[in-house]
C-alpha cells in the first residue's frame, strides 16, 4: 500500500501536469470517468505510477489514494515501479507461444540478464511476457512499447532489444514509428502525436484474420491459401485410413459431432 503522505511533485511539475489534466477532465461527463488517461499523464512524467502520481489523481478528481491505487493496480499497462524506456513484451499466449514466443521469452531473459519483470542495468529496457495481443495470424508476437514486431524468432528478437540499447533506429513492423515509454504513456493520455508522419503510419491485420471479415460481410473469400512469412513447409494433407493423431482425440466416441454417439441434454459436469 501507498506510503502517506506522497512527497509533491516541485511546483512548476505539478502546474504543468494540473493545466493537462483539467483538459483531459473537461473531455468526460464526470470527472472520475479521466482517471484511466489521468493515471497515463502521470505515468508519462515519471515513466510509472508513483505514490505522488497517485495522490495527484485524487486530488483532480476528488477521490481518496485508495480508489486510485485499486485502478492502477488492476491493469497491467500501469507500471508501479520504474522501468525501461522501452517495455518489450514477448507474447506467450497459446499460439504465440508454440509458434515460438516461449522459447523467445526465456531466450530474452537469459540475453538480457533479467527476469520477468525486470530491467536492464542500463535502464533501456523492461521486458515481460503478455497475453494476446490479437495478432495470431503473425505469431510470433513481440511489442515494444504497444507498437508490432511479426513473425519473430529467438536471433530477430535479439538483433531487436540490442538495437535498442545501441540507440539504433528501430522500425516496427506495422502501425506509428517507435517512441519511449513516457512519450507512448502522454499519447495514450489522449493529446495528440505530433510527430511527423506518426499519424498516417498504420497496419492492417493479416490474411488469416481478414478471411473472417470478409466472411461476416457476405463477401467471398479468394481461394488463396495463407502461408507463413517464415516459407514453412506445406502441410500434407492426411492419407485416406491414415491414423489421425490430435490432442482433441477423446478415450471414447461421445463427442457431440459424432453421429453415432448423439449428445443428449445439457447436465451439469460429474452427471
Amino acid at each position: 500500500m501507498p506510503q502517506l503522505p506522497a512527497p509533491a511533485y516541485p511546483a512548476d511539475v505539478h502546474a504543468r501536469l494540473e493545466a493537462d489534466a483539467k483538459e483531459i477532465i473537461s473531455r468526460y461527463p464526470g470527472a472520475r470517468s479521466a482517471l484511466l488517461p489521468l493515471l497515463h499523464l502521470v505515468q508519462s512524467e515519471e515513466g510509472h505510477v508513483s505514490r505522488t502520481g497517485m495522490q495527484f489523481c485524487a486530488d483532480q478528481l476528488d477521490l481518496t489514494t485508495a480508489e486510485v491505487t485499486a485502478v492502477a493496480t488492476f491493469y497491467s499497462m500501469y507500471r508501479r515501479r520504474p522501468g525501461g524506456e522501452y517495455q518489450v513484451g514477448v507474447c506467450t499466449n497459446t499460439l504465440c507461444a508454440v509458434m515460438g514466443g516461449d522459447a523467445i521469452f526465456s531466450a530474452l531473459q537469459e540475453h538480457l540478464g533479467v527476469g520477468n519483470g525486470g530491467t536492464t542495468e542500463d535502464g533501456k529496457i523492461s521486458l515481460e511476457h503478455i497475453e494476446c495481443n490479437a495478432a495470431c495470424d503473425f505469431a510470433p508476437v513481440l511489442m515494444v512499447n504497444w507498437e508490432f514486431f511479426d513473425n519473430q524468432t529467438i536471433e530477430s528478437a535479439k538483433r531487436l532489444v540490442d538495437d535498442l540499447r545501441a540507440g539504433a533506429q528501430v522500425e516496427p513492423t506495422r502501425g506509428a514509428p517507435l517512441c519511449t515509454f513516457k512519450e507512448t504513456s502522454r499519447i495514450l493520455a489522449g493529446f495528440p502525436d505530433e510527430r511527423p508522419g506518426a499519424v498516417e503510419a498504420t497496419g492492417g491485420a493479416g490474411p488469416a484474420s481478414l478471411i473472417g471479415l470478409k466472411l461476416a460481410r457476405g463477401e467471398t473469400p479468394a481461394a488463396a491459401r495463407v502461408v507463413s512469412p517464415r516459407a514453412a513447409a506445406p502441410r500434407q494433407a492426411p492419407q485416406p485410413g491414415a491414423e489421425h493423431l490430435s490432442s482433441h482425440d477423446a478415450p471414447q466416441q461421445t463427442s457431440a459431432s459424432d453421429p453415432g454417439h448423439p449428445a443428449g441434454p445439457v447436465t451439469e459436469e460429474g452427471e
